[in-house]
């Protein structure tokens, strides 16, 4: 009984298990774990990005806004400012207005009024623009004229402000309404503008509901808070709405950042009331003052939208677990399915219930031996390998090896390293302009271009040599390396072969070539050495679409340099033109300015440092006009992009499409592309009478605006004010007449709009040392 009960449950059990071994169950288990751990490792690192990452990143991303919505508030006041300037420097509100009877002089009482009008509408943020006038009749314009009651808490009130130092700055002032006395927040410019015995005010009270508007867009949800306070703690205005709540959330607030010491730009995390909040604040420079805004925003309504997206992100993580459980037991059937007919297919057809696993690695140690000799001899046969074991070499990836090791690895790969030396040559095609013109090949085919010629030197090479080898870059330039005996002198061949393949390509490709001929060496490990010689050899090719032969055995760097002036008249007007907006002129000068750099006998590496310095240049430029060239570029490396050109023509166009054209673009784009006009046409005017006795004034007068607003826009657009930049273009000019003419000093110094005696002293100042001095040392050098 007990054998017959013994044989049952074994029948059973081998139903139920299909006849598997004994890994079934150990199978099953190890997949469930399996499937378990992915999921809880995947949701864990979702929900810490989540929940962290994106949190941080919605932290910042918030953080950028306000700053850059605090910028358009600053920019508001400025142009409030700027306009409220412009006003009090009108030819209207001189003194004459003193004596001014407003009744029966009419027509100066209605251009006053029409000129408030409009004053007040570029302003916009102006809820009303009063003048005040203290002369033979005590006047009141807002717009209307009326006279004023020289008792009044208005008139004493305009008195006071009088007293005040400043000509401009920011106050509080009261206002009379139907409703009673409000205290509003306002602009006061003494009129006339710029002089030291004012007789009148113009004061450009702010609308509360427009600034209160505007300074909602800093706290950009609806239980946030903005408002600007003095550096005192006053505070300006608030977008709160007066509840007790919001009053204590503001003070407490303030005082924490007032704490912090001088505001320039600040965020921080405050705790309030339970609850937490995104505090940033910054300075606004004003013209008399410094005011400080802050915005506060309840970290909950900034992280609400990925609390719910955290939430689900979890229980889709379980349910994706419960479902992986439930596929993995499904799928551990069918897995060993595979498993058991490969332990059928080797045991001969027989079941067996031992472990299957060592069955199969039996016969897996006996097919991997046979599988490691087969590739072995594989390998042996690939002539690919060999190419890349040579693209490995001249890499540096090998430089580990010894000597001995790469001559063992080239004689493995088919190369006669017995007494053996080596040669390169370094081949660079040139002329893809030309080819663009001519239709044969376009821009994007310099693979095709250089397969064509990597091909060429090989079937040309083999006619002459027995043992070489050509690499392709892909580039527009390929390698040749060739083996020879040791004490061969192979120089004609190598001119042969030079000559032979140079006319070929020019013949069936249509462009030039320029070929690098390498020392000789007997050691394997320096032919990476000669690849990079060869190759830096070839910046010392003469610039043009020329065919050339640099043999570096013959080749002295010495006796090939050559003069070298860099055309900075040129690099000046390119950018006079750029500045301007004239894109045909400054491609006309871009080409006018190749031609000069790559003069007859030039080398490219003296071209490619002048178009490098141009760059420099032309990015510095916008950098003076307020452009940050990384935005304006999108990051890209326009050095990289500008030192893979080799032409001419190519260069002319990269700096006029990817450098000139975006930044003019971007130019007249902005809104103050006007002003920037205006002083570029004042420098121009600078550039044609600095030898002149030219002003201020009359630079303004030319460009048809008044010095004050001249000198701040001067000093705004190019970074230097009016006089720094008259002094540096004039010792420019000095400097280039004292090393390029024979010049008297005296003449120098007037021939730039100095006296002799005050020119040696401003130079020396400038340059360190006197004017002969100078020219000494540069006719020296």
């Amino acid at each position: 009984m007990p054998d017959t009960l013994k044989l049952r449950l074994t029948h059973w059990g081998s139903r139920f298990y299909g006849g598997k071994g004994t890994h079934y169950r150990k199978i099953l288990i190890l997949i469930l774990l399996i499937a378990s751990i992915p999921g809880l490792i995947t949701g864990a690192l979702i929900y810490w990005f989540v929940g962290g990452t994106i949190e941080n990143e919605l932290l910042q991303l918030h953080k950028n806004q306000i700053v850059k919505r605090a910028e358009h508030i600053d920019g508001q006041f400025a142009n409030m400012e700027l306009a409220m300037s412009h006003g009090a420097l009108d030819t209207k509100f001189d003194y004459s207005l003193k004596e001014t009877d407003f009744y029966t002089q009419f027509a100066v009482t209605r251009d006053i009024s029409k000129t408030i009008v409009l004053m007040q509408g570029a302003m916009p943020l102006a809820k009303s623009l009063d003048l005040y006038i203290d002369g033979k009749m005590p006047a009141h314009f807002n717009p209307e004229f009326s006279l004023i009651d020289i008792q009044s808490d208005e008139w004493k009130q305009f008195k006071s402000i009088t007293m005040k130092a400043p000509n401009v700055f920011w106050t509080m002032v009261l206002t009379n309404t139907k409703a009673g006395t409000t205290t509003d927040l306002a602009l006061v410019h003494k009129i006339p503008g710029g002089v030291s015995e004012p007789f009148g005010l113009m004061v450009a009270r702010l609308d509360r509901d427009n600034v209160v508007s505007l300074l909602k867009t800093v706290a950009p949800y609806d239980e946030g808070e903005a408002f600007m306070m003095q550096e005192d703690g006053t505070e300006l205005i608030s977008t709160g709405g007066g509840s007790n709540r919001e009053s204590s959330l503001i003070e407490a607030v303030k005082k924490e950042v007032l704490g912090r010491g001088g505001v320039q730009q600040m965020s921080f995390l405050f705790k309030w009331d339970k609850n937490t909040y995104s505090v940033s604040a910054g300075a606004l420079e004003r013209i008399d003052s410094r005011w400080i805004y802050v915005s506060i925003a309840p970290i909950s309504a900034i992280k609400k939208p990925i609390v719910f997206l955290s939430q689900a992100i979890v229980l889709v993580s379980c349910a994706g677990l419960l479902l992986a459980a439930v596929l993995a037991w499904i799928a551990s059937r069918r897995i060993y399915s595979p498993l058991h007919q490969l332990v059928r297919l080797l045991s001969g057809g027989k079941l067996t219930q031992g472990n299957e696993f060592e069955l199969i690695e039996r016969h897996w140690e006996h097919m991997n031996r046979e599988s490691l000799e087969l590739q072995s001899k594989l390998e042996q046969q690939l002539p690919q390998v060999k190419e890349g074991f040579l693209l490995q070499l001249i890499q540096g990836y090998l430089s580990a090896y010894s000597e001995e090791d790469l001559i063992e690895r080239m004689h493995h790969y088919g190369w006669n390293t017995e007494q053996r030396q080596y040669i390169v040559l370094y081949i660079q095609l040139v002329g893809m302009s030309q080819l663009d013109t001519v239709g044969r090949f376009s821009h994007g085919d310099e693979g095709l271009i250089t397969f064509a010629a990597a091909n060429m030197a090989e079937e040309i090479a083999r006619e002459r040599f027995d043992d070489c080898h050509v690499i392709n870059f892909h580039n527009l330039t390929a390698g040749l390396l060739i083996s020879i005996p040791q004490g061969d002198s192979c120089q004609a061949e190598l001119k042969q072969l030079s000559e032979a393949l140079m006319q070929t390509i020019n013949r069936i490709l249509k462009m030039q070539v320029t070929i690098t001929l390498s020392k000789a060496t007997t050691q394997i490990r320096k032919i990476p050495l000669l690849f990079e010689e060869a190759k830096l050899a070839l910046s010392y090719r003469n610039f043009g679409n020329e065919n050339q032969i640099i043999d570096l055995d013959a080749f002295s760097r010495t006796e090939e340099e050559q003069p070298f002036q860099y055309p900075f008249s040129l690099e000046r007007d390119i950018i006079q033109a750029m500045r301007m907006g004239q894109e045909s002129e400054a491609e006309s000068h871009i080409r006018a300015f190749m031609e000069t750099l790559a003069a007859d006998g030039v080398k490219e590496m003296d071209v490619q440092q002048g178009v490098m310095n141009l760059l420099g240049s032309l990015e510095h430029a916008m950098m003076q006009s307020g452009m940050n060239p990384n935005q304006l570029f999108k990051s890209a490396n326009m050095f990289e992009q500008l030192g893979q050109l080799r032409e001419p023509e190519q260069i002319e166009k990269w700096f006029v499409h990817k450098v000139i054209g975006p930044f003019i673009a971007a130019m007249e784009s902005r809104a103050d592309f006007q002003l920037k006009k205006m002083i570029e046409q004042a420098m121009l005017y600078i550039q044609a009478h600095y030898m002149n006795d030219i002003s201020l004034d009359s630079c303004a007068e030319h460009c048809g605006t008044n010095a004050f607003v001249l000198s701040r826009t001067f000093k705004q657009v190019s970074g230097k004010n009016f006089i720094d930049y008259l002094t540096d273009l004039r010792m420019e000019k000095a400097k280039e007449m004292l090393r390029n003419s024979d010049l008297k000093i005296n003449e120098v110094s007037e021939r730039v709009g100095y006296q002799h005696s005050y020119f040696n002293r401003i130079f020396k100042k400038y340059e360190g040392v006197t004017p002969s001095q100078y020219r000494d040392m540069s006719r020296k050098s």
